[in-house]
This record gives structure tokens, C-alpha cells and sequence, in this order.
């Protein structure tokens, strides 16, 4: 029978990041180690997050997992690489402090639960923010205090950028065992306060170091025109790659397209670069833009592709003003209104900060008993 008392439990949250300027392959496929330097936002947990909890208790007999509900095999190969980099480090703090209260931890099973408050297939990033909380309530519950970079990338190369709040660089670093490849915050999410997120779900190597410079800069001076060039460029660059690939992989499908086309007229009727998109490995459109545009856009959008039968629901996060589109943007967007639907919904949000603890009880996942609690 199952002890009431857990050695420890702990529930903490991690962000999904979104790269501006991608990385584009492994050099390591084992140690995840990336080909090039990259650099992301990291988005608020208000409106995108993956919580999860972790529970260490003498009475399990074997480590388990339940993702979104469901339980996982725990044998999965990145799974079982972050858990034994945490166990190692665990370890090894351990043996410097022979005082540590969790020193009895490291011989029993750890049953960990974890949920995503977005739609896991949406390609949005939920790997990322996945691996980044696991490696992060893992580290509180096993008292690891030592850069979490390694273990997150293990799981998922992305994650170790969620491990940060802001706008977040993962070095690719030039070391063989990987040590000198970790995340580091370039700025804090406070830093740039005007700049929007628009993630619009349509369903459930040598420009690379010059760019992350540029990039860099474009962040430190709040530069919107170059930032959100550059992230255009990459993108366009990396999906380029994908078809030149044999056989090639297109992962934009018509709808990706056609907002890309809405992008372009946008800022050409503005004569400015007003609003950026990005497209990681699926069709689903990333925007970036300014406080004072996001309603503008929003209402072009919503031209382009009406809404379906969602319509009171068809905008989700931060508080868009409803705003009235021109006859004169109307005209320079030159298209025609698609079939409702073909964008099911926008989530708007903005940067946000990195992964948090959270210390009230009642946002456990599991309960004493180390099996995830009934739904409300």
C-alpha cells in the first residue's frame, strides 16, 4: 500500500520558446549538440506553458510517467537520458555534502505527471516547453542546483532556450562532450515590453553566425524593421532547406502561404516592416509585431480568413481592442476571403518569463499516493 508521506514532491512550470534565428541540425545526434548558435523568445506562461509534477517516494517500485493523462513508457531513450543526467548530478552533490536530506531520494522511483495548456500538436513548441520542465522539477526534487542546460537539450535540443525568461541564446559551444553547449538569457523579458506574439493555428550554416549577431543587436536596441527581417529571412531560409532536402520535406501548406502573402502586402501598404511570421517544423504561423499594430493585423487576418463557428472565440490570451480595416489596407491586402475556418484560432501573448516553482499544494498533479489526481 502506497505511503501518504512522499519523500518530496514538487510542481514547477516551464515556457515555450519560439527561435527567431533556428538551429539547423545536430553535429551530435546523442549529446544533442546543434550546428549553429540560435536565438528565441521565450513566450508567457500566461497564455502557453507546460506544468509538471514530481513525486519521490520509497513505496514506488518502478519510475512512471503520465503525459497530458496518459500514461507514457517511461523507457523512452530522451526520457531516460534526462532522468539519469538528473540522478547524476544528484549524486555527485551528494557525495560533496554528506549532509544532504535527500541523499535517500537517489534509491527510490520517481513518478512524474505533466500537462500542456495548448494543443500538443500544434506545433508549438510543446517539446520544448515539455523536456524544460521535467529537467527543471526534476532538479527541486532530486536538489540539483548545477545548469540544467544539458539535461533539457537531451530531451529536446529547443528546451534548454526554455529554461530562460525573455529572449534566450542557445550556444552551440565547440566542445565534443557538450559542456560549453548551454542557454544563456541575452535580455530579460521586461526588456521589450511593446513587442506581440500572434500564433495562429491552422490545425490541430554560413549566414547563421552573421545573423545571430545582427539578431543580438536587433534585440539589445529594440530595432522591430531589423528583427523582424531577419526572422522572416530565416525562416524563408531554413523551409528552403527542408525542400532542397531529398526527399524534400514541406512542412507550410497553402494557408502558410497565403499568410506569408498577407505579411508582405501588410507592410508594403505601411511602407515599413510593421509585422514579422515564422514557421517552425509545421504549417502553424508564428507573428511577431508591435503593441500598437497588433489590431490592425488582427482585423486583417480576420478579412483573410473569417472566422468559422468560433467566432466569439476565435482570438484566445491578451486583449485585442477591436479595431475597423481601411478600405485602403483592404485593397493592398488584395485577397479575396477564404472559406471560414481556414485559421481555427489566434493565440495572442507576449514574451514572458522563464520556469516557476509553485508552492501551493493544491497545483500537484499527483496525489500522496504518487497517481495523478481525478479530474475536477
Amino acid at each position: 500500500m502506497a505511503s501518504e508521506q512522499p519523500l518530496a514532491a514538487v510542481t514547477c512550470t516551464a515556457p515555450v520558446n519560439i527561435a527567431v534565428i533556428k538551429y539547423w541540425g545536430k553535429r551530435d545526434e546523442e549529446l544533442v549538440l546543434p550546428i549553429n548558435s540560435s536565438l528565441s523568445v521565450t513566450l508567457h506562461q500566461d497564455q502557453l506553458k507546460t506544468t509538471t509534477t514530481a513525486v519521490i517516494s520509497k513505496d514506488f517500485t518502478e519510475d512512471r510517467i503520465w503525459l497530458n493523462g496518459r500514461e507514457e513508457d517511461v523507457g523512452q531513450p530522451r526520457l531516460q537520458a534526462c532522468l539519469r543526467e538528473i540522478r547524476r548530478l544528484a549524486r555527485k552533490r551528494r557525495n560533496a555534502w554528506d549532509g544532504d536530506p535527500l541523499s535517500s531520494s537517489l534509491s527510490c522511483k520517481v513518478h512524474v505527471a505533466s500537462v500542456n495548456n495548448f494543443p500538443t500538436a500544434a506545433g508549438l513548441a510543446s517539446s520544448a516547453a515539455g523536456y524544460a520542465c521535467l529537467a527543471y522539477t526534476l532538479a527541486r526534487v532530486y536538489g540539483v542546483e548545477s545548469d540544467l542546460s544539458e539535461v533539457a537539450r537531451r530531451g529536446s535540443g529547443s528546451a534548454c532556450r526554455s529554461l530562460y525568461g525573455g529572449f534566450v541564446e542557445w550556444q552551440m559551444g565547440e566542445q565534443t562532450d557538450g559542456k560549453d553547449s548551454v542557454a544563456r538569457q541575452v535580455a530579460p523579458e521586461s526588456h521589450w515590453p511593446e513587442l506581440r506574439v500572434l500564433i495562429l493555428v491552422f490545425r490541430a550554416e554560413a549566414v547563421v553566425p552573421a545573423r545571430m549577431a545582427e539578431m543580438t543587436r536587433c534585440i539589445r536596441e529594440r530595432d522591430f524593421p531589423g528583427f523582424a527581417q531577419l526572422t522572416m529571412k530565416d525562416s524563408n531560409q531554413f523551409h528552403a532547406t527542408c525542400l532542397d532536402t531529398f526527399p524534400p520535406i514541406s512542412y507550410l501548406n497553402a494557408v502558410s502561404w497565403r499568410i506569408i502573402h498577407l505579411v508582405h502586402r501588410f507592410n508594403a501598404h505601411h511602407g515599413d516592416t510593421k509585422v514579422a511570421y515564422t514557421f517552425d517544423a509545421g504549417p502553424n504561423a508564428v507573428i511577431f509585431t508591435l503593441d500598437d499594430t497588433v489590431a490592425e493585423f488582427v482585423a486583417a487576418v480576420r478579412h483573410s480568413f473569417p472566422p468559422g463557428s468560433n467566432g466569439d472565440t476565435f482570438l484566445k490570451g491578451l486583449q485585442v481592442r477591436p479595431a475597423p480595416l481601411s478600405a485602403e489596407l483592404q485593397a493592398a491586402l488584395a485577397m479575396e476571403p477564404t472559406t471560414p475556418g481556414g485559421v481555427k484560432y489566434i493565440i495572442a501573448t507576449q514574451v514572458g518569463p522563464g520556469p516557476q516553482i509553485l508552492d501551493d499544494p493544491s497545483a500537484h498533479l499527483l496525489g500522496p499516493d504518487g497517481l495523478p489526481k481525478p479530474a475536477a
